[in-house]
């Protein structure tokens, strides 16, 4: 697959808008937006579309021909938002181009330009790529600020552990029963990217004064979090064998302790010491429960 050149593929997204009696505004986001932002071969387009009639490119897609043949998409549906109708297109072309449009109404984009504060997606970044009507004129600057994660409470630090670890409780007795797929369903989205994660971003953002974006799903994390935390998160992950699954449940839980005493320290919040050692009591009874 070929690097496409982002400049030209931007001027003729222009071109086509151009021709476009309802596109009256195109606005790029997210990584392709910023101008040191890391983007590869495979990273998307994100653009609004800012038209005068949303429903007509709602129900007649023939339009996205106009970049190439579709592969496959996703249609958001047609909702409705404080009165303005906004629906979105997630396409996968056959040359290896992914946009991402957002069909917006002309009035929502007057709003935006109207509000004291960016909404996080344009506060992130944004180009104007077209605009016919004078409609980003007043848009403010981003700040580039949206999306770093915010120091926890005391409250939200305790209450991360504490549910990570009532979760990894439902972990070990699906272990029990045998069943294998609710135990990963759970162990890898509650345990790891629903608590794991947003301690590992604490961690990364105190020791760099919580400046960086680690982006969606943990996939930046590899680039910024030390070496030795990412070796036992590689730790946690292993096929279907039962005592392997036990194992990886114990490194997740190993891994949360050492990150979460680390970011309690810095930020003077106790770690609860004795709800994770009568925790890990509590599982070591489920494993060696017979059946």
């Amino acid at each position: 697959m070929d690097k496409p050149n982002q400049e030209e593929a931007l001027a003729s997204f222009v071109r086509w808008g151009e021709g476009q009696p309802l596109v009256r505004s195109m606005i790029l986001t997210s990584t392709r937006a910023i101008s040191d932002g890391v983007a590869d071969i495979f990273s998307d387009y994100d653009i609004i579309l800012a038209l005068s009639d949303v429903r007509s490119f709602f129900e007649d897609r023939g339009w996205l021909e106009a970049f190439g043949h579709v592969l496959v998409m996703y249609r958001d549906p047609l909702t409705e938002e404080d009165g303005l109708l906004t629906s979105c297109n997630v396409v996968q072309f056959e040359d290896g181009l992914k946009i991402d449009f957002s069909l917006w109404p002309v009035e929502m984009l007057r709003r935006i330009t109207a509000q004291p504060v960016l909404p996080d997606e344009f506060d992130a970044g944004y180009r104007v790529l077209l605009d016919k009507d004078q409609l980003t004129a007043g848009l403010r600057p981003p700040t580039y600020q949206a999306y770093i994660p915010k120091p926890p409470t005391e409250t939200e630090y305790r209450e991360s552990i504490e549910d990570f670890l009532l979760v990894a409780i439902y972990v070990a007795k699906y272990f029990w029963r045998d069943d294998m797929m609710a135990a990963k369903f759970v162990m890898e989205n509650f345990m790891q990217h629903e608590h794991l994660l947003p301690m590992l971003e604490w961690h990364l953002e105190l020791a760099h004064d919580w400046s960086v974006k680690p982006g969606l799903y943990g996939r930046r994390l590899k680039k910024w979090l030390r070496p030795d935390l990412w070796a036992d998160l590689e730790s946690t992950y292993t096929g279907a064998s039962l005592p392997d699954n036990w194992l990886a449940l114990y490194n997740t839980i190993a891994l949360m302790r050492k990150t979460a005493r680390e970011v309690g320290t810095r930020l003077s919040y106790p770690y609860p010491e004795d709800m994770d050692r009568r925790t890990m009591a509590y599982l070591k009874k489920i494993e060696n429960q017979e059946h």
